[in-house]
């Protein structure tokens, strides 16, 4: 017996405007026009002789029908999706895909890569910046590399290094004025901060006991690899993390004008799963990048 299904589009524009509560998200997501996604919702819920959506002058909202259609429909592409990835994913147990930030990327990873891959030279790595956390169950990633305020502990995890905060700018910055010799000179500097990490400043201001400097003033990136360049650019003043500035401040593009150093709470850590063995080139890159960050906390802490 045939199956009675409605099309595949309708389902999967239906979908995503439940998903994102907007027909004009739903359409920019699936790469379509807002009529598109319009006429397809409206075709599904004359093939289901039900109303799906209540269409209002600030948006869209599920009916009670609605909402328990779209809790068994989205489970059902889940598991289409999921099935697909993995009925296209090849073994491949030479092949190492890492997903973590941009920065950590850029100032750290990269720059000690050259060690492993030369122990490692059997191993591919493949490495995609995101600021996201990796959905293991939705995304093809072996590790996850990620910044926790409260830095879990168990099986999956291994705490990389801790933060460190501290202030830095390029030495050039120091011979004009104003002048930048205490904490409470930052009120006539430009505060650089990636928007990623609204919080360092306010958290090394209050450290200091400085109060009347607006730690959320200045000039904000998207990440904070391009705020390290604006301050070597002598923009500002950047709240850095010690482990990211580290070769800066030993070559010579980057000074730390002001003597405190604030510990947060918070780390970098490995991810991965712990649902299912795991693979050598997980365990052999976990144990390279485990002794790489004690290496390099050993020598910032002597």
């Amino acid at each position: 017996m045939s199956r009675r299904l409605p099309p595949l589009n309708a389902l999967r524009a239906f979908e995503a405007s439940a998903r994102n509560a907007s027909f004009t998200r739903a359409a920019q997501e699936l790469c379509v026009t807002q009529g598109a996604i319009s006429r397809h919702v409206a075709a599904l819920e004359d093939w289901t002789k039900a109303q799906l959506f209540l269409r209002g002058r600030h948006g869209i909202e599920l009916t009670g029908p609605g909402q328990a259609y779209f809790r068994t429909v989205r489970a059902a592409l889940d598991q289409i999706e999921q099935a697909t990835r993995q009925l296209q994913q090849q073994p491949d147990d030479h092949r190492l895909r890492i997903k973590l930030p941009p920065t950590f990327a850029i100032k750290w990873l990269v720059p000690r890569l050259a060690r492993f891959h030369a122990a490692r030279r059997d191993i591919d790595v493949q490495i995609t910046t995101s600021h996201q956390r990796a959905d293991f169950d939705r995304e093809d990633v072996d590790i996850s590399i990620h910044s926790e305020t409260q830095p879990p502990a168990g099986p999956g995890y291994r705490r990389l290094f801790g933060e460190t905060l501290l202030p830095v700018c390029a030495p050039g910055l120091l011979d004009k004025a104003p002048r930048l010799s205490t904490p409470e000179d930052l009120a006539e500097h430009v505060l650089l901060c990636s928007l990623n990490r609204p919080h360092d400043w306010p958290t090394w201001l209050s450290a200091a006991g400085v109060h009347d400097v607006d730690g959320n003033s200045g000039l904000k990136f998207e990440n904070a690899a391009l705020a390290y360049q604006a301050a070597i650019d002598q923009l500002g003043v950047m709240i850095a993390q010690l482990a990211f500035v580290s070769d800066d401040l030993l070559a010579g593009r980057l000074v730390a004008p002001l003597a405190l150093r604030v510990a947060t709470p918070g780390a970098y850590v490995l991810a991965y799963r712990s649902d299912r063995p795991k693979p050598e080139r997980v365990q052999a890159f976990e144990d390279w990048i485990v002794r790489e960050a004690a290496e390099m906390e050993a020598r910032l802490a002597g």
